[in-house]
């Protein structure tokens, strides 16, 4: 099963996605970091290499499901072509695809959120909140072939704990 992240920066996708990897014995892709990698070789940053990253983390999964395991998808997966990436990977192996969606109710818990979270990218600058409130603008409607893929939407202010049940009941169900 591939299963994939969903969600604003801050919004708690990386917090959900290592605490159901670690209680379902799955590995975590996660995009950030591949493309803060990417940058480290050297490569231009007014180069794409947010979409090199997801291709990067494509390429990845792939080999991961292609031996036997399921995976996690740690990505913002904002627009219709990031999601269906995820779907037509699936379709190509033979394999489930499920998304889960993180979204924080509380501007002022989300902000606070982003605001104080520390991850060691060198090469990528944490997101403002005013960086983070655009991005709302951009974040699409689910829709294709996306749309129609199992999909369980989390509010994160609810405990970390109660937010991981539900996403392994979703993901064993």
């Amino acid at each position: 099963m591939l299963v994939a992240m969903a969600g604003l920066p801050g919004s708690g996708k990386s917090a959900v996605a290592d605490e159901l990897a670690r209680l379902v014995g799955v590995p975590v892709v996660s995009v950030d970091p591949l493309e803060s990698a990417i940058l480290r070789a050297g490569i231009d940053a007014d180069q794409p290499t947010g979409l090199a990253a997801y291709l990067v983390a494509e390429t990845i999964a792939d080999a991961v499901l292609r031996s036997g395991q399921s995976v996690i998808i740690d990505a913002v997966n904002a627009v219709s072509p990031a999601r269906e990436q995820w779907v037509l990977l699936g379709e190509r192996l033979g394999v489930d695809v499920r998304f889960i969606e993180t979204v924080c109710s509380d501007p002022a818990v989300h902000r606070q959120r982003l605001e104080q979270r520390r991850r060691d990218l060198a090469h990528i600058a944490e997101p403002t909140w005013h960086a983070v409130e655009q991005s709302l603008d951009e974040y699409a409607p689910w829709s294709g072939i996306a749309e129609q893929r199992p999909r369980l939407t989390l509010d994160t202010v609810q405990p970390l704990a109660a937010l991981v049940e539900r996403a392994a009941a979703f993901v064993r169900a």
